[in-house]
């Protein structure tokens, strides 16, 4: 059945968004992934996956702030999401979590930077002894929330692919953000310490695979359909290749270093293709009335057939 709508425009308007956005995506991912890593790293005492991971995070946070600027226009802008907080808009809380994993990320570069800088015993050497677990700690907790809350500001608006998608898809993106950051340690660390980003590596894969393919179950066939046509369809085949692929390579040859470079380009490069696949998957059901119209009709013929009316819905009487 064909679909149409007043003077041929959409039925839900397309995100205004560009690039920017999907790219911003993934470097926040990258980002909070990277923030784990280095965690653990610290924790495990591995001074050059923890080195590189909060150096990782540090830039990552940085490059996606810059593109969350340039989308939004002008820098006041992104400032000004900053003048209060509303706990019902996942752009606000985003913006607060984005700020508090970039304090983190900042004081751990930090106090990388003082251990070369300082002697330990020296004042400033107690204060960094002091910083480094907190930072480590702080990067931890403000990782996760970072790494998922894209999903959420996603899955919140009415574009019908991203909001059927919102059981799904914060799983989608942590588990890919874990991925890229485990590929970009195993791309730039020494594989004797980059033992935790191989299992976190293949942990991220299995997680955002499993959740893909659920989400492409559960939201409808419909609705799932831009999942597997054009651009998007294109973008997130080659995501779960890309992505198995480098796992399976990070978990069978990680201890060699080339091994670990290719595998590690494969995950950076699956997470990149996940990232922009859901966004032109839901650009393109915003484009498309029948993506809208046609779940519409559904709820609302479910709703008759279980003897709920539209009358009763609003005014409360059967």
């Amino acid at each position: 059945m064909k679909f149409d709508s007043y003077y041929g425009r959409q039925v839900v308007k397309p995100a205004p968004w560009e690039a920017d956005i999907p790219a911003y995506i993934f470097l926040g991912g990258l980002a909070a992934g990277s923030g784990l890593l280095g965690a653990g790293a610290a924790a495990r005492g591995l001074p050059t996956l923890r080195r590189n991971s909060r150096y990782a995070a540090i830039a990552a946070v940085a490059a996606g702030g810059l593109a969350l600027v340039r989308d939004l226009g002008k820098p006041s802008r992104a400032l000004n999401m900053m003048r209060t907080v509303k706990l019902t808009s996942p752009m606000s809380v985003g913006s607060w979590i984005l700020s508090a994993f970039g304090a983190f990320a900042g004081l751990a570069v930090a106090t990388e930077a003082g251990r070369r800088l300082v002697d330990d015993d020296s004042t400033l050497g107690r204060v960094r002894r002091v910083a480094d677990p907190v930072a480590a700690v702080g990067s931890a907790l403000f990782a996760p929330p970072l790494a998922a809350y894209t999903a959420v500001l996603l899955a919140d608006t009415a574009t019908p692919t991203w909001h059927e998608s919102y059981r799904e898809l914060p799983f989608v993106f942590v588990g890919s953000a874990n991925a890229a950051a485990a590929g970009l340690a195993l791309l730039t660390t020494p594989s004797t310490e980059t033992g935790p980003a191989r299992k976190l590596a293949v942990v991220g894969a299995a997680v955002e695979f499993a959740a893909l393919e659920r989400m492409e179950r559960t939201m409808g066939e419909l609705v799932a359909e831009p999942l597997h046509h054009g651009q998007a369809g294109t973008l997130l085949r080659a995501s779960k290749i890309l992505t198995v692929g480098g796992a399976l390579g990070a978990a069978v040859f990680g201890g060699n270093r080339a091994g670990a470079a290719v595998s590690g380009l494969a995950l950076m490069a699956g997470s990149v293709c996940t990232r922009f696949g859901v966004f032109e998957a839901g650009i393109h059901s915003a484009k498309d009335p029948r993506y809208t119209v046609t779940p519409q009709r559904e709820r609302l013929e479910r709703r008759r057939n279980e003897g709920v009316t539209h009358d009763s819905i609003t005014t409360g009487r059967p």
